[in-house]
């Protein structure tokens, strides 16, 4: 890996509302896009996950960098 370029890991997510509360869950942290979307196509087939499709979601983010750099709740 070049000295400039940044890794880049990808974490897939499975939220859904139902009566009012969100449920979450990290099913994984993987090297591609590719590979979570392979996982999202198994796991739509899951008890669970069959009957909330739209939960699916993939965040990208580069290691070693870090979130949430201004804080968070600003008055």
């Amino acid at each position: 890996m070049g000295i400039n370029k940044k890794q880049k890991v990808y974490l897939l997510y499975h939220i859904y509302e139902e009566d009012g509360e969100e449920d979450s869950k990290l099913l994984g942290v993987f090297s591609s896009k590719e590979t979570a979307k392979k996982v999202i196509e198994s796991h739509k087939l899951l008890p669970g996950f069959k009957n909330h499709l739209e939960g699916f979601l993939i965040d990208e983010y580069l290691i070693d960098k870090s979130e949430w750099n201004e804080g968070f709740g600003f008055e």
